[in-house]
């Protein structure tokens, strides 16, 4: 019986894993079985930590929102301005009010006067 060539399914397959993992160090952008596990894993971490990533910047804006609606002593808290947006309907996310609290206090300042003269009457 003659010898059988192998295709190039698995040569491609394995060449397409070790550029995956080139940058990675040492055994695991070398060794096939290393390499195949180190993209697993960092498949695994990319999509967990997208999540994760979504949920720190999420804190970070409210954090610096609240950090200077206390400065300005308005709203005594940052779920009050929230609640009080959301009842005048002035739908602006968490990460533009951030921008706007870091870049122009006196915005943000003058957003928190509207909306709480507008409780008052």
């Amino acid at each position: 019986m003659t010898r059988v060539r192998r295709g190039y399914t698995a040569r491609r397959r394995r060449t397409k894993i070790r550029l995956f993992a080139s940058t990675f160090r040492g055994a695991h952008s070398r060794l096939t079985r290393t390499t195949t596990q180190q993209k697993m894993r960092a498949l695994v971490s990319s999509h967990r930590d997208r999540g994760k990533q979504k949920r720190d910047f999420r804190r970070l804006w409210i954090a610096r929102i609240n950090a200077v609606i206390r400065e300005n002593k308005v709203f005594y808290s940052y779920s009050r301005f929230i609640h009080n947006l959301y009842k005048r309907q002035l739908l602006l996310n968490r990460k533009i009010l951030a921008q706007i609290a870091i870049s122009n206090k006196n915005c943000l300042y003058m957003i928190s006067n509207k909306i709480f003269k507008e409780i008052i009457k």
